[in-house]
C-alpha cells in the first residue's frame, strides 16, 4: 500500500513538473489526451489548477472541457468508420441495440449526460456509440463540451469548498454507488425523452 502511494505521489509530482510551464494550456493537453485513447487523471489536474488559482476557475473549466471534446475527435473518427463492429464485439447484442436506439432518437442528450459523470463511467463507449450512429460532428463536440462544463464546474466548486483531496473522496463515493448513478443517468435520459416528445406534440397541436 505504501509503495502504491509512493508511486502515485512521484507520478503527480512528475505530471505537475510537465504541466507548470504550459499554464492553462496544460489542462487542455491533459484533457485532450484523456478524451482520446489515453486515460489520464484529468479530475486531479483540474482540482490542482483550480485550488492553486481560484480566480481562473472558469478558464480552467472551459479549457478542460474544450480539451476533452477535442481529444474525442480521434474516437469519433474511429467510430464513424467502423464503430459498430467494435461495439458489437465489446457489449452484448441487447445492450448494443438499446444503446443504438437511444442515440438514434436523442443523440445529443445521450452523449451529454454521460459526459457529466466522473470515472469509472465508460464514457469512451458512449463516444464510440455516438460516432457509430453517425451523429453530426458539431453536435457531437457540443454535447461533450456541454457535459464536461457541467462536470468540471461542479468539481471546481466542490474543490473550493472542500479542498483538492475531495476529488479522491468523490471518486470512492462514485465507485461505491455506481449502480445508483446509472439509475440517475437513465432517469435523466427518460426525462429528456419525455420533454422532447411533449415539445413535439405541442408544436404539432399549435396552429
Amino acid at each position: 500500500m505504501k509503495t502504491i502511494k509512493h508511486i502515485l505521489s512521484r507520478y503527480t509530482v512528475f505530471l505537475w513538473a510537465l504541466l507548470k510551464p504550459l499554464g492553462a494550456w496544460g489542462i487542455f493537453v491533459i484533457a485532450a489526451l484523456d478524451g482520446s485513447v489515453v486515460g489520464l487523471p484529468v479530475d486531479v489536474v483540474v482540482a490542482g489548477y483550480v485550488y492553486q488559482n481560484h480566480a481562473r476557475l472558469l478558464l480552467y473549466v472551459l479549457m478542460a472541457s474544450a480539451g476533452s471534446a477535442f481529444g474525442s475527435i480521434i474516437i469519433y473518427v474511429i467510430g464513424y468508420k467502423g464503430g459498430e463492429e467494435l461495439l458489437r464485439k465489446r457489449i452484448p447484442p441487447e445492450r448494443f441495440e438499446k444503446l443504438h436506439s437511444t442515440f438514434e432518437k436523442h443523440p445529443f442528450w445521450s452523449l451529454m449526460f454521460p459526459a457529466m459523470l466522473p470515472p469509472p463511467t465508460p464514457f469512451k463507449l458512449f463516444v464510440l456509440a455516438a460516432a457509430a450512429s453517425e451523429m453530426g460532428f458539431w453536435k457531437f463536440l457540443l454535447a461533450i463540451f456541454s457535459g464536461r462544463v457541467v462536470r468540471f464546474l461542479i468539481l471546481a466548486l466542490l474543490i473550493l469548498k472542500f479542498g483538492p483531496g475531495f476529488v479522491h473522496v468523490l471518486g470512492e463515493m462514485f465507485r461505491a454507488h455506481l449502480y445508483w448513478m446509472w439509475i440517475v443517468l437513465a432517469a435523466g435520459l427518460m426525462i429528456s425523452l419525455l420533454m422532447a416528445r411533449r415539445r413535439a406534440a405541442t408544436k404539432r397541436s399549435s396552429p
